[in-house]
């Protein structure tokens, strides 16, 4: 390695190898070497084959007696700068003087102070944990003045090297080549550092081929170990200096080791998140269809009756709590039907005015009534050719729903003041989150309405009976709100997700995406906790006696059951394994819930 032997006015002379490609020379306290009564500034730099010295910004340089703007330094030549020589050496295979001292302190010592305290403070603003481990690799090669460094690390007991360097601060190609896996072995064998001063001519290892080889000359090697696991080891050289490395340079080494083991364990981590984020994304892609997520028994049954009646220009009925994700489901019918590229129109029947919602969905003509300054057509126009969406059918007043049910008959529309009927060509999906029995029951909808929409029913459970659902939805609308919100949120605590299994939601789907993004927006650490969801645990659903909570499960299955065989209760008795009388009973427990009653315990479900 070259080096410069500063030899400085009433002090003993120093040592400063020339480790980097661009070395300064001046009176500023900041440059790599300090000259006091210099001015300007003297450059050294190295091009790869030699090292140039340059006059910058007026300085004096003068270079074996002559004036010199610029000086290809040989082996020998001695630069003056003002009461200061430096001695250029170009670094040849010969012994170095054990410790270098300046001002009573070893220069690696001191550099190596330096330069952690370098990195300590650039480390929160690294870009990545392979651009900190670069840093901290450059830096070591410099402060012990080898010429070359490895981080190596265990793949399933194998060594391989993760990232090399060279004094240059330059990747090193074939890197496996130019480190010795004898000596690499023995350090992981032993998980004891190994610092060697001459390598080739060691009794230990000459007789090692790669030694031998690579004609190595100094090296150390230090094993990289946290919580008594080991990881790797970081191996360091210099081919041309023999004795270069002291127990002070060892130390230093241990030092920064400490230091690299940690980013090594952290980018371990990362690829390991990096693993399970794409493990979920398959797993997404699994259960997803479309744009719905969905894994549970329920979703995937309604997966296969869309899949079913999506070819066909059936009317479709969709129940389900509100935010259950009605309207996917609609979008996903229109999306694998014949009618795809044809238009998808949504109205929601519910947010309408009475005396507009005609107007909105038939159109109107000019004059019609007080602002109509001109003929419009309704959303039943807009969707021919396509799908129309009526959202919240179970609002519609009773007087309209006469006219809806002419209209899906005779699949003609009469605008508001005209009497010519138009042609329209559109499949229905109709959408509702009441119980449209209770509201024909009620006189509040009509019957024959009803069956005309409802010749297909899907029903959507709410998100608290979806299982493990919940969870998956929660990490796909965590991973799409970071990335629009540029947030380096990363993923949910453990206890966070055990309260979103546990909270009821009734919000269902719409409330869980909600509170996701606003705790996105609002968390102060990486991992999003139940408090940052707002979810205390006195908001969570019980944990219930076993028998109590067997209970509960039995009557939800035997109401999905019901559901399956249309109300058939024969039919479900049979499927159940249990008497018919067993299946009226539970029907007149439900009934006495809703009326707020509560049966006497010899009237409850008996169990099977």
């Amino acid at each position: 390695m070259a080096t410069l032997v500063l030899h400085a006015a009433g002090a003993a002379p120093s040592f400063v190898p020339l480790v980097k490609p661009l070395t300064t020379l001046a009176a500023a306290p900041d440059s790599d070497v300090r000259v006091p009564e210099l001015r300007g500034v003297v450059a050294i730099e190295f091009d790869g084959e030699s090292f140039t010295a340059t006059a910058l910004e007026g300085a004096h340089l003068v270079v074996n007696g002559k004036r010199r703007g610029r000086h290809r330094l040989a082996d020998g030549d001695t630069m003056e700068l003002g009461s200061t020589q430096l001695v250029f050496q170009s670094g040849e295979r010969v012994p170095t003087p054990a410790p270098i001292q300046r001002n009573g302190q070893r220069d690696s010592q001191s550099l190596a102070m330096s330069r952690l305290a370098e990195f300590a403070g650039q480390l929160a603003s690294e870009p990545g944990v392979d651009t900190a481990l670069t840093r901290l690799l450059d830096a070591l090669i410099e402060v012990v003045r080898a010429d070359k460094g490895f981080v190596l690390v265990l793949n399933e007991g194998t060594p391989q090297v993760l990232k090399a360097r060279n004094f240059q601060r330059e990747n090193v190609a074939d890197a496996v080549e130019r480190l010795s896996d004898t000596i690499v072995q023995r350090v992981l064998e032993t998980r004891q550092p190994l610092r060697i001063e001459d390598a080739v001519h060691d009794s230990q290892f000459n007789a090692s081929e790669s030694v031998v080889n690579l004609k190595l000359a100094s090296v150390m090697c230090l094993p990289l170990v946290i919580r008594s696991e080991l990881v790797g080891a970081i191996y360091l050289g210099n081919d041309k200096l023999a004795n270069l490395f002291t127990d002070s340079e060892l130390e230093v080494a241990t030092s920064f080791c400490s230091t690299a083991v940690l980013l090594v364990e952290l980018g371990r981590q990362l690829n390991e998140l990096r693993a399970d984020k794409k493990a979920l994304l398959e797993r997404l892609d699994e259960h997803a269809y479309g744009d719905i997520i969905g894994a549970c028994d329920a979703m995937r049954d309604i997966f296969r009756k869309i899949d079913k009646v999506a070819g066909t220009d059936i009317s479709v009925l969709v129940t389900g709590a509100t935010g259950t994700g009605k309207e996917l489901i609609a979008r996903e019918i229109h999306r694998r039907s014949p009618r795809k590229n044809g238009p998808f129109v949504a109205i929601n029947c519910g947010a309408i005015p009475e005396n507009l919602l005609e107007s909105e969905l038939f159109g109107h003509a000019k004059g019609a009534f007080t602002g109509a300054v001109a003929s419009r057509p309704g959303r039943f126009q807009a969707a021919h050719g396509g799908t129309l969406f009526l959202d919240e059918i179970g609002e519609m007043p009773a007087a309209l729903q006469v006219k809806l049910l002419r209209a899906l008959q005779e699949r003609t529309v009469t605008r508001v003041g005209e009497n010519k009927a138009e042609p329209v060509d559109i499949r229905v999906v109709a959408a509702t989150n009441k119980d449209l029995d209770e509201e024909m029951k009620a006189a509040r909808f009509r019957e024959d309405l009803y069956y005309r929409i409802n010749v297909v029913h899907l029903h959507l459970p709410p998100l608290h009976e979806r299982g493990e659902d919940a969870v998956m939805l929660a990490k796909w609308f965590l991973g799409r709100a970071a990335r629009e919100l540029a947030s380096k949120v990363k993923g949910f605590s453990p206890q966070a997700l055990v309260a979103i299994k546990r909270f009821r939601w009734p919000g269902n789907i719409r409330q869980l995406e909600n509170r996701i993004k606003k705790a996105v927006v609002l968390a102060e650490r990486p991992l999003i906790s139940s408090d940052d969801l707002e979810l205390r645990p006195e908001q969570l659903e019980p944990i219930l006696p076993l028998a109590e909570a067997r209970d509960e499960w039995q009557k939800r299955y035997i109401n999905e059951v019901l559901e399956r065989n249309g109300g058939n209760r024969t039919k479900t008795a049979k499927d159940l394994g249990v008497d018919p009388r067993t299946i009226f009973r539970h029907l007149e427990r439900m009934e006495a819930e809703k009326r707020g009653e509560t049966l006497p315990p010899d009237e409850a479900l008996d169990e099977q």
